[in-house]
């Protein structure tokens, strides 16, 4: 099927260009050695000193806060100049000649560097001395008590991350700028990579998967090209990576398993049992099948619409395809149900209540001028509509840019403000006032409901971190954010646990630069985590669509976060690895599980105490589905993806940062957030969804 434009391909780690926050303090330098080392998560950058104490706000009902004034501006103090770039050199100093891959050609000569060669710090994953923290302590080291909380970090510049794709039925201008009182607000244009979702069952602490907006997991490229770029800027460029901190030795891989990607048969539990710590059975054969497919819709010439969510019950899978929502045979993939729509779904939950009710926003009708402003509760195991909804602001509709389920309550945020009504009975909990001077932006749920509360000038706000009762709206906790934050994003419920690109400081689109750890009963923040995004691979979009992070996943008090692309220890291969980080602590615990060379891996959800995660494959195999101990971090390989060109050709079109990837009940579900007319696809078959499964 025809997807949306890759992002570009991954280079090599560069040295990061960006000026640091206007309060970081400068790092240590970093001792000589004699040769030089692997780069890795850098975690020796100091505590933000305050520009002032935070201003605790009272707790109030987020439906309906007290007028509140703006918040006085922080002290700026002026940012540290980044040092004038070097002019190119009129003679290079010359360089070393370049292995030349198997092809007739040599490779291009790299650009000229833009400044002298710097000493890598230490390589991925890199453990952290036990009780021993960094030199000038990292970023979420715990606070000194009576420490008052970060100031400002400067002024971020307001901006949608990345573009979307032709927009459907007369779409407008990009989510992320306020509406206007009294007016419909715009929507993105269909076919923008959506909202991933998890198992229709809350997961403890875990995160979504699937399409993330900043897309910072690339296609895989082709093997010669990646091989001539890779090489020329490795030596041209001085480039230098180990995969782990045992001084570069290169790493195996398990040559023992079912597909030498790192994967262990069996594994902890044993084969054909349950593996220890989770429920998902692990099979006596990995080797999976593709079991069914689903078609692409057909489309009229030139459209392209929203297909958002997908769900697994204990006899369904159901995915929103154009206009309607439809359940499927676990195993056949013939159609059980479907509920029409007079429009297209917007946003979808990822969450369901235990007997498999969820929510979805859509549009009244096809029409240019038609807004998502419709919201509906459905029953995933009976196939109906529960009921339809509208919340009006003035004499129009509001039009929600996110919706979620904790509990029994359908919660839903927009820059008019939040509402939620019961998902039963569809009785109204709370609404907009349009005599607020905060709204609610959007809510994290699952586990528990999350409000992310913004209050202040557009252009200097300050956002509330709030746990709040589902049925009442009631205020249990709050953490304010730094103000001049813009936005922040649920990664988790429970525990608590949201990002920020504080500063702008991520520099990649991908609205991570830090994520924040809450102690949700008292609203303290715990600990505070720095992720440079030339270092780690994990997406939240934030401004307006507020659980939409992806490649993460936290349990077991621990967030789970996957590094960079990377130079793996074959020829020409690429990979990475997923790091743990204490959220008591904010450090590293120095739990690493790599993905193999060729393999990328991207960690999907929670399996009790247990990591599920999904392996991108290289050009030449088929993808994996592993278990990841939540104690020993050893890896079960529960699914192996066949590695026939056609089959290969099928997974890989629905690659995690593009496409819904789900996990259950022994299945790899990977299916499309957006359909078009396939102008584009040369006559090749499309499809909604594709589903693998294995024998045992």
């Amino acid at each position: 099927m025809t997807q949306p434009p890759p992002p570009p391909p991954n280079q090599p780690p560069q040295q990061p260009q960006d000026t640091p926050p206007q309060d970081a303090a400068p790092q240590d330098a970093a001792p000589q050695a004699p040769a030089p080392q692997p780069p890795a998560p850098d975690l020796t950058k100091s505590p933000q000193t305050p520009a002032q104490p935070p201003q605790a706000p009272a707790a109030q009902p987020s439906q309906a806060p007290a007028p509140q004034a703006p918040a006085p501006q922080p002290s700026q103090a002026p940012a540290p100049q980044a040092p004038a770039p070097q002019p190119p050199q009129a003679s290079p100093a010359p360089q070393a000649p370049a292995p030349q891959p198997p092809q007739a050609s040599p490779a291009p000569p790299p650009p000229a560097p833009s400044g002298p060669p710097q000493q890598p710090p230490p390589g991925y994953g890199y453990p952290q001395a036990p009780g021993q923290p960094a030199a000038g302590a990292g970023y979420g080291y715990p606070a000194q008590p009576g420490a008052p909380a970060p100031s400002a970090y400067g002024q971020p510049q307001p901006g949608p991350y990345g573009q979307p794709p032709t927009p459907a039925y007369g779409q407008q201008p990009a989510y992320g700028y306020p509406g206007q009182p009294g007016h419909p607000t715009a929507q993105p244009g269909y076919g923008y990579p959506g909202q991933p979702t998890v198992p229709m069952y809350p997961q403890p602490g875990g995160p979504g998967q699937g399409p993330g907006g900043g897309g910072k997991f690339n296609a895989q490229l082709a093997i010669i090209v990646g091989a001539v770029v890779a090489i020329a800027l490795i030596v041209g460029g001085g480039v230098w990576y180990s995969k782990s901190s045992d001084g570069g030795k290169k790493e195996e891989a398990d040559t023992a398993g079912p597909t030498g990607g790192g994967g262990d048969k069996g594994g902890d539990g044993g084969t054909g049992g349950t593996s220890s710590g989770g429920s998902e059975k692990v099979p006596s054969d990995p080797a999976s099948k593709v079991l069914f497919k689903i078609p692409s819709p057909v489309l009229k010439k030139g459209d392209n619409v929203g297909v958002k969510g997908s769900w697994v019950t204990d006899k369904a899978y159901v995915k929103t395809g154009v206009n309607k929502i439809t359940g499927y045979d676990l195993d056949k993939g013939t159609e059980l149900w479907s509920v029409a729509l007079p429009g297209p779904v917007c946003e979808a939950s990822r969450f369901a209540t235990d007997d498999f009710r969820t929510a979805v926003t859509f549009q009244a009708s096809t029409a240019d001028t038609a807004a998502c402003d419709q919201i509906a509760a459905i029953d995933l195991v009976a196939g109906k509509q529960l009921w339809r909804k509208t919340v009006n602001s003035g004499d129009y509709p509001v039009r929600f840019d996110n919706v979620t389920v904790s509990g029994n309550t359908v919660a839903l945020g927009s820059t008019s403000g939040g509402a939620a009504f019961d998902i039963g009975s569809g009785k109204v909990l709370w609404s907009p006032k349009p005599a607020d001077t905060c709204y609610d932006a959007g809510y994290g749920g699952g586990p528990k409901l999350v409000a992310v509360r913004k209050c202040g000038a557009y252009d200097n706000p300050e956002l509330h971190i709030q746990t709040i009762d589902p049925a009442s709206g009631k205020v249990l906790s709050e953490y304010k954010l730094a103000t001049g934050i813009e936005y922040a994003s649920v990664v988790s419920t429970d525990p608590l646990v949201v990002a920020a690109d504080v500063g702008d400081s991520a520099g990649d689109g991908s609205g991570i630069s830090d994520f924040f750890s809450i102690d949700n009963k008292t609203g303290k923040l715990r600990t505070r985590i720095s992720v440079p995004g030339d270092q780690y691979a994990a997406d939240c979009e934030g401004i307006t669509r507020i659980e939409a992070c992806t490649g993460l996943a936290v349990g077991n008090d621990r967030i789970y976060v996957p590094t960079e692309e990377h130079d793996g220890t074959g020829d020409y291969s690429r990979t990475n690895e997923v790091i743990a980080f204490d959220l008591a602590t904010g450090k590293q615990t120095g739990q690493r599980a790599d993905a193999g060379d060729g393999y990328t891996i991207y960690p999907l959800r929670m399996d009790g105490s247990n990591l599920i995660a999904y392996k991108r494959p290289p050009y030449d195999k088929g993808g994996q589905v592993v278990s990841i101990s939540g104690s020993s971090f050893k890896q079960t390989t529960l699914l192996q993806n066949p590695s026939t060109e056609s089959v290969r050709d099928l997974e890989t079109s629905l690659s995690p940062e593009y496409a819904e990837v789900l996990y259950a009940k022994g299945r790899l579900f990977m299916s499309e957030v957006f359909a078009d007319d396939g102008g584009t696809s040369g006559g090749d078959p499309q499809y909604l969804a594709v589903v693998y499964g294995t024998d045992g």
